[in-house]
């Protein structure tokens, strides 16, 4: 087994495939392979996947806290899946969970897959929430709620390259895929490796076919296999198990970011009540898992109490990790936003219009667009006048991008909301300290009174880093002041929001919403009429027809005429967002002292973490489309499932890394 690599396959939009259908079924042009069987497919389907994986029994016998995972290579056109979910819905008991896990290279288009999906009207319900929630033709995992209870990830990209990079072990896998000899670029020795390596000690398989490069690929990797009866014209077919995995060699390069062993958590107390701390409350609540949320002040009283917010990113023109963290940060936000409230009160995706304010700019996003050709859906290049009709307002600008599912939010409203779920309670207080106890935390508030928790998440912004577990996680606070000004009935403002030096919202009641200042290094709350003048500068800027139209209508644009807000983002010296444990420092440097002297001189030794604590934060300004993925990245963690982020970014992510990143530049030695 290789040792995995940080690099990732190229970013970039999905070929959706040529169909031609016949009678209902769709049939795919380049594998001249069908997906399914139009009259018996979903008997089929249950016979070779669900069948010979003994789903219903297992299902029904299902008692663990963490969900039942299943595996599939070749989500096509989702029957497998919505089947299992149908035989789970049916035979497990009400406190089990199911999560599915499905590669596809060359992903449906909406209308293909709907069209497809109403051969079975039996699986109506479940093909409408999967459709509702279909993403675009993007690289990447794509993490859909179906129902409280069972989620799906669909890992688009090729499948052997997506399950190297999966951060998770499966229960029962569904080989599927065109047939080997329709398709063999998929059926080759480094899939069933992969398989091996991400399964858990008695994992099983089915498949349809029984070709020899598929039986020898298996038993290979480790799997034990059999011939069993197939299905009607089918004579036989291959199921089979894996009892002793491979162990997992990807750790070897950075065994620093070893996960620790997952422990089971009733009671997690979660230090915040911004949108980092309630993401991650209303993440566990979904699982079943009691909350206490401890805050200074209010839900949303410091960075997430504004009265609204953008929803939106800056990738880099040459892709990064971090660009890859947050682009898949936005398109999960998307859903997850949307799931949050059906009438849309909670936030509205309006689009964003993301100026190119110079010429340097313009060519970056340029560069972007060449290096990243995503999905109209996604992200549009543009230029005058186009940009002028999608904002709904004159630009001035000759150069944008437009993020048409993007949007704005209500903070305030929305934390409020997440902590509203069944299981979340809040408790006003300021957390001193934490102390370690056998069996969990201890957390010791500024009163004198005490909380238990089996486990911790600390998601306080820029003080998180105050307590002593925490505090060598270098953290920047950045002050951020927004303006508003009511306004006039013959001024309707921008259609959507504009993003440059600043951003500008939709007015929302008839307020508009502008800013945020940034000030680095200070963490004041005063609302400043220096901070409104720089505010009333970038609207200037960005938006001089609107600032004429204000002033047209009697309006002076001036500090003494608004209202605001100033709030404390906090900031990574990277500014990637912590998501993750909390690494035991002075265990971190004593164990891998070597690499001040050597960066390749790696100790085999898995990275110490205190046990039950972990850390969201540094968000800074983009945190809309961080903290929901990163409670995920979070709450998966500690209820054992597979990880909503291929594994190299989950690192990314971890808190320890610059820790180890100083240990190599000799800091702290």
């Amino acid at each position: 087994m290789t040792q995995r690599s940080n690099a990732l396959p190229p970013l970039a939009a999905l070929t959706t495939p040529t169909l031609t259908w016949n009678d209902g079924a769709p049939h795919a042009t380049a594998f001249d392979d069908i997906y399914f069987t139009r009259g018996d497919g979903r008997a089929e389907t249950e016979h070779v996947f669900l069948g010979a994986n003994h789903l219903p029994e297992r299902f029904a016998a299902w008692e663990a806290t963490r969900p039942f995972l299943i595996g599939e290579t070749g989500f096509g056109t989702g029957l497998n899946m919505l089947c299992a979910w149908a035989c789970f819905e049916q035979h497990a008991p009400s406190s089990a969970r199911l999560h599915l896990l499905s590669t596809e290279k060359f992903p449906l288009a909406l209308g293909a897959l709907e069209q497809a999906l109403a051969s079975w009207p039996s699986l109506a319900t479940y093909a409408q929430a999967l459709c509702a929630q279909w993403p675009a033709a993007v690289s990447g995992i794509h993490r859909l709620h179906l129902t409280e209870r069972v989620t799906l990830d669909l890992h688009f990209g090729d499948t052997t390259e997506r399950l190297e990079q999966l951060d998770g072990q499966v229960d029962a896998w569904f080989l599927d895929g065109f047939a080997p000899s329709k398709n063999p670029d998929m059926w080759q020795p480094e899939l069933f490796n992969a398989m091996a390596a991400r399964s858990r000690p008695g994992a099983t398989f089915a498949t349809f076919t029984c070709a020899g490069i598929v039986k020898r690929g298996l038993k290979a990797a480790g799997f034990n296999w059999k011939k069993v009866p197939g299905y009607g014209r089918k004579r036989e077919m291959l199921a089979g198990s894996i009892e002793t995995p491979p162990a997992d060699q990807r750790r070897q390069a950075t065994p620093w970011f070893t996960p620790p062993p997952a422990a089971p958590a009733k009671h997690v107390v979660i230090v915040g009540a911004g949108l980092a701390g309630s993401s991650v409350a209303a993440a566990l609540s979904r699982r079943g898992i009691k909350v206490t949320v401890v805050e200074r002040e209010a839900p949303g009283a410091g960075g997430s109490g504004n009265r609204q917010g953008a929803l939106y990113v800056k990738l880099a023109a040459e892709t990064n990790h971090q660009s890859r963290v947050y682009l898949a940060g936005l398109l999960y936000s998307q859903r997850w936003l949307a799931q949050q409230h059906a009438n849309q009160s909670l936030w509205q995706p309006c689009g964003v219009v993301q100026l190119a304010s110079s010429d340097k700019e313009a060519r970056r996003q340029q560069r972007f667009i060449e290096q990243h050709p995503l999905p109209g859906e996604v992200v549009t290049a543009m230029e005058n006048p186009a940009l002028t009709e999608t904002a709904a307002i004159t630009i001035n600008a000759s150069h944008g991008l437009y993020y048409p599912q993007a949007g704005w939010v209500r903070p305030k409203a929305l934390c409020e909301h997440l902590l509203s779920q069944p299981g979340v309670s809040m408790q006003q207080g300021e957390v001193s300290s934490l102390t370690q106890r056998e069996n969990g935390w201890q957390l010791n508030l500024a009163d004198g009174s005490t909380l238990e928790a089996d486990q911790v998440v600390i998601a306080s912004a820029h003080l998180a880093n105050r307590f002593a577990q925490t505090a060598e996680l270098p953290l920047q606070s950045v002050r951020g002041q927004i303006s508003e000004l009511t306004l006039p009935d013959e001024v309707e403002g921008p259609k959507r929001v504009i993003c440059a030096g600043g951003y500008v919202a939709p007015a929302l009641d008839a307020v508009l919403t502008f800013g945020a200042s940034f000030v680095p290094n200070n963490a004041t709350t005063d609302v400043t009429a220096d901070d409104h003048q720089r505010n009333i500068d970038e609207l200037r800027q960005t938006l001089p027809a609107l600032v004429a139209e204000l002033e047209q209508a009697g309006i002076e644009l001036s500090p003494e005429n608004l209202q605001g807000r100033a709030a404390v983002r906090a900031a990574s010296p990277d500014k990637t967002p912590y998501a993750g444990p909390v690494p035991v420092a002075e265990a971190w440097r004593a164990d891998y002292s070597l690499l001040s002297k050597d960066a390749t001189r790696v100790a085999e030794i898995p990275g110490r973490h205190y046990p039950g604590l972990w850390i969201s934060t540094a968000h800074g300004s983009r945190g809309f489309a961080s903290a929901p993925l990163c409670a995920e990245v979070i709450a998966s963690r500690i209820c054992d499932e597979p990880m909503p982020l291929e594994a190299p970014l989950v690192d990314h992510l971890h808190p320890g890394r610059r820790i180890i990143s100083g240990i190599i530049r000799g800091e702290n030695a």
